[in-house]
């Protein structure tokens, strides 16, 4: 199903479009946009969210991976 979107755009760009009507489809261009800026901003707000949970992580105390590795090493 779909819907249909309007905005307004300056006559003169609307005036070139209308020139390039038969080389372009502008309905198909439009929702290409459309599409790929919503997926960025999808994208944008996933890091967000994802940043806020890393921050809210507690840290580890200092040594810790160096005595993980030493650990796993010494398990061989």
């Amino acid at each position: 199903m779909s819907v249909t979107v309007s905005f307004r755009i300056p006559k003169e760009l609307k005036r070139k479009m209308d020139e390039l009507r038969g080389i372009v489809n502008w309905s198909e261009e439009v929702r290409k946009f459309l599409e790929s800026r919503v997926r960025e901003y999808e994208q944008l707000k996933a890091i967000e969210e994802l940043e806020r949970l890393i921050e809210s992580i507690p840290s580890s105390p200092k040594g810790t991976a160096s005595r993980y590795v030493r650990e796993d090493r010494d398990s061989h």
